[in-house]
């Protein structure tokens, strides 16, 4: 099973159902996700706060500005594309971006 530790604000909002794409670096531990797998998320700030959810589709891009013309950000837990491009490069640099690529991850939660 994938684990994925999410601070919480967007934990809350994955957990709540108001989030349903997690929005992450296309790098080798991303790479083995796929349709149907379950995931753990974990809330950042206490490991003992979490949940499982199924992954029921999967969107790839070069980088978080691509993908925001092909997700709705609002999914994602941002009000706008800009926002949701702006706050992924606090997470993940452009260079990274550029080397590994992103992935959204939409997921149900169980």
């Amino acid at each position: 099973m994938i684990v994925l530790n999410v601070c919480k604000k967007y934990y809350t909002m994955l957990k709540d159902g108001r989030k349903t794409i997690e929005l992450r670096l296309f790098d080798d531990k991303r790479k083995r996700i796929k349709v149907g797998d379950m995931i753990e998320f974990r809330c950042a700030d206490d490991a003992t706060d979490r949940f499982l959810a199924e992954v029921i589709n999967l969107y790839r891009a070069d980088d978080f500005f691509s993908l925001s013309q092909k997700i709705a950000c609002q999914k994602a837990g941002f009000d706008t594309n800009e926002e949701m491009t702006d706050v992924m490069k606090g997470f993940y640099s452009e260079a990274k971006q550029k080397q590994f690529g992103v992935l959204g991850i939409e997921v149900r939660r169980i």
